[in-house]
């Protein structure tokens, strides 16, 4: 992920300088331990002004509304409590080469600044710390103590210190390409590590697309560097330093990034402010994704294993109970040639009622034919009763199992990170965990998400419409909610998978195709989409139900209809709608 640098840094706030100053206080709001949000009015506009001290993705930009959820956090509580209503009438960088910006507050446009709202941008030591006119901290976001750092203190109630200053060079126009030149090929190697290393400011995405844009590659050294090849980087270092003077920037998606010096550009973006808050939002998300997924898939597959062995028990002592009736045949061989037992015998052969085939019967020597009976017919009962009690324990496992496969099936059908609907889709199949006991709840945790995510959507040959749902809610809402009187619905048949609706118009009648088609999507989003064809039932929503106290996502149907649905077909449909 892509850090703000002071290149970035000294275009945002330029942008912030130019268009929202001054601005009227409206709220603030906390969305997450990392980000708050504060609503500011100009004359013209209103707007969100995004603070982070995220430690990958610390920034300042307009950014979206927050998420209409309860802000429980007491840093930014402290903050609405000294800061709405107030103007912020400044706001500046400390200095040219720092990344640390003074947004400055003000009962009124013209009056001296009530309160300073440091924002130190330095990646894990990244933090909003508000101080008065005296410079006293009132707040921070994170604390610092003297056992945490041995440099600088942070703490509320003490005075507020600037983090330390850069050492080492600063980049400076006015330095000749003579002495420039020098500088950087001092000591051999390579071309970024020699500028990242004679300059401090210089971040090192900034070296890497100078470097790029003068032609050259940034493992190239400086020893090897032609007179033309020196020109040309010294050209675009004057480039880049009066890109600061003239406060001329030109924002825009690089290959892997971003850029605001508009070198290696793929896609530009007239403003600034939506560039940075769409970027570490989308990378934000991702790492959310990724960090949800890998939380739930554990966790899925650490309850399967159980009751996978829980399950297996169950059949083991079903298969047990399953010879109760030969006990009880044994002992009425026993107690009709009861006559033929002599003391100390071991065992007896005697030939089966029905069959007229010899039984080997063991004996206790101990005990007489009678007693041996006995002994037949308890473990006989006792196994009876094991039946009966086994019987609804593996039943209740085994729905136990379903469900959860069909959670785990929801889980791998979202591969990767597209859109904030696969992070939504993500956290309800954790909210739906955690309202079923498989999770424990975890407070002041929101997400800026949409309320509820969205079914996939996809067209039939003849145009009608396939909605597939990618988690248990979104099952339930498309089937009891969504479907229609003239939809069809569809699930693979006996194997874990997506609730899929055909949506149908009063009097429309869908083609085999088109039924074909629903039924290859159901196949798709399935547990059995790597076989080459998989049974798919169809039937009128209206004959679709859900069990009285069933799972989310877990029904029954009747007069259904079964078709064979093809996965390795969708590839197809996909190419065709692209």
């Amino acid at each position: 992920m892509q850090s703000v640098d002071v290149t970035t840094l000294t275009a945002i706030c330029h942008d912030l300088q130019s268009h929202w100053l001054p601005a009227k206080v409206e709220q603030v709001y906390q969305k997450d331990p990392y980000t708050i949000s504060i609503a500011l009015r100009t004359l013209k506009k209103r707007s969100w002004l995004t603070i982070s001290w995220h430690p990958q993705a610390a920034r300042l930009c307009i950014g979206d509304p927050p998420p209409r959820t309860p802000d429980t956090f007491t840093f930014s509580d402290q903050l609405r409590h000294q800061l709405n209503g107030f103007a912020l009438v400044n706001l500046k960088m400390i200095s040219p080469w720092e990344r640390v910006v003074n947004l400055q507050f003000a009962k009124r446009p013209g009056d001296e600044p009530v309160w300073h709202l440091y924002v130190e941008i330095m990646g894990k030591y990244s933090n909003v710390i508000l101080t008065d006119n005296k410079q006293q901290i009132v707040t921070v976001a994170h604390q610092v103590n003297a056992n945490q750092s041995t440099v600088r203190t942070v703490q509320t109630g003490r005075s507020y210190e600037l983090p330390p200053t850069l050492t080492g060079t600063f980049p400076k126009s006015e330095e000749s390409q003579e002495r420039w030149q020098e500088r950087v090929s001092l000591i051999p190697g390579s071309i970024k590590k020699q500028l990242l290393n004679s300059y401090r400011g210089l971040s090192p995405v900034v070296a890497a697309s100078l470097i790029k844009k003068a032609g050259l590659k940034t493992e190239q050294s400086t020893e090897n560097l032609t007179v033309a090849e020196w020109n040309e980087l010294y050209k675009l270092w004057q480039v880049w330093l009066k890109s600061f003077q003239n406060q001329n920037f030109q924002p825009g998606y690089t290959e892997n990034g971003y850029t605001v010096l508009g070198w290696g550009i793929i896609e530009p973006k007239i403003n600034i402010q939506t560039l940075i808050d769409n970027y570490y939002t989308k990378e934000i998300n991702q790492e959310k994704f990724k960090q949800l997924k890998h939380q739930l898939q554990q966790k899925l597959k650490s309850c399967l294993k159980k009751l996978y062995n829980k399950a297996n028990n169950f059949q083991q002592k079903m298969e047990q109970s399953s010879e109760a009736e030969e006990y009880r045949q044994k002992g009425d061989l026993l107690m009709a040639h009861s006559y033929q037992w002599e003391p100390g015998m071991n065992s007896m052969t005697l030939k089966d009622f029905e069959t007229d085939k010899p039984i080997k019967i063991p004996l206790n020597p101990e005990k007489n034919a009678i007693q041996n009976a006995q002994n037949l017919y308890k473990k006989h009962q006792k196994l009876k009763r094991a039946k009966g009690a086994v019987e609804p324990l593996l039943k209740e496992v085994q729905e136990e199992i379903n469900y959860l496969e069909q959670v785990e099936d929801s889980l791998q059908q979202i591969d990767n990170y597209n859109s904030p609907e696969d992070l939504q889709t993500l956290q309800e199949i954790k909210e739906e965990l955690i309202q079923q006991n498989y999770l424990t709840s975890r407070t002041q945790q929101t997400q800026n998400i949409p309320d509820e995510s969205q079914p996939y959507q996809h067209t039939t040959p003849s145009g009608f419409e396939v909605w597939i749902g990618r988690n248990n809610r979104q099952n339930d809402r498309l089937t009891f909610r969504t479907a229609g009187d003239y939809d069809l619905w569809f699930h693979t048949q006996e194997s874990a998978g997506s609730h899929v609706l055909l949506r149908l118009e009063p009097g429309a009648k869908p083609n085999e195709a088109d039924l074909n088609c629903a039924a290859d999507w159901a196949a798709y989003h399935s547990r059995a989409r790597q076989s080459e064809q998989v049974p798919v039932v169809y039937t009128e929503p209206k004959y679709v139900y859900k069990p009285k106290g069933a799972k989310p996502g877990m029904v029954i149907y009747k007069r259904e209809k079964v078709l064979w649905g093809k996965p390795h077909k969708i590839q197809c449909y996909l190419k065709n709608q692209g």
